[in-house]
């Protein structure tokens, strides 16, 4: 049975050390006695203690473990360590595989994107933004909600942190933080965790580096006067001017 995930959105939907630790036992070898049966697998994980985890094959925090955390309806590293050997079949994982990309890094670099690229760009973002979403449920779906808006926060900050700096991409920039900032007055996120303002500040940042880098960033950053924002966020950026 292949599972509905991969790697990708392991890395993306997990938080750093959880995912590292989980790493660790699989390179270990600690994930013993994988099993595939119904509609998930079960394991063995060896840890300070033998725990018995079972994962969903259509989505890896579907999960129980016997751990402190598992019975508390955590995600735990012994889940992801058996998500990971379900998505990898129990291959050695490469460096690719092992780095997660969920910090908005500044490439340093300036320049455009080509057609194809940009297209690209557009695209993902899309697929990002879906994972920032209006919350509906009942307060007890409240933490996968939350895991949510992480997920898009990580995958949008992998997407942005191989933009180079340029009056173009500061422009791509521009729009996604306006887009996020209607998601939170007006679309129905609830960021009470402040994830996704987390997430906006560090992008505001980013874009104060690219008006150093290129001074022609400043045209696209000066369409923000006289917007209203949910919270401020675009005072930095006109600062500038």
């Amino acid at each position: 049975m292949i599972p509905k995930y991969d790697m990708d959105k392991i890395k993306f939907a997990t938080d750093s050390p959880t995912f590292q630790k989980a790493v660790d036992l699989y390179e270990r070898g600690c994930v013993t006695e994988f099993k595939n049966q119904l509609d998930g697998y079960f394991a063995v994980v060896i840890g300070s203690s033998p725990y018995r985890v079972s994962v969903s094959s259509l989505s890896f925090d579907i999960a129980s473990c016997t751990c402190y955390l598992g019975v508390n309806d955590t995600l735990c590293k012994h889940m992801v360590s058996v998500a990971i050997y379900a998505a990898k079949n129990g291959k050695i994982l490469t460096d690719e595989d092992k780095i997660q990309k969920n910090q908005l890094i500044f490439s340093g670099r300036a320049g455009n994107l080509a057609k194809t690229e940009l297209s690209s760009f557009k695209k993902e973002v899309t697929g990002a933004l879906r994972y920032i979403k209006p919350y509906l449920g009942p307060s007890r779906i409240w933490f996968s909600y939350q895991n949510s808006l992480e997920e898009g926060c990580n995958r949008l900050s992998a997407l942005l942190s191989e933009l180079p700096a340029g009056k173009q991409t500061a422009q791509l920039m521009v729009n996604l933080l306006l887009r996020l900032d209607k998601k939170l007055s007006s679309g129905g996120v609830d960021d009470s965790n402040g994830t996704v303002g987390g997430f906006i500040e560090e992008v505001v940042k980013m874009l104060l580096e690219f008006a150093k880098i290129d001074p022609e960033c400043k045209s696209e950053l000066e369409k923000l006067k006289g917007i209203e924002t949910s919270f401020g966020w675009e005072e930095p950026l006109l600062e500038i001017f």
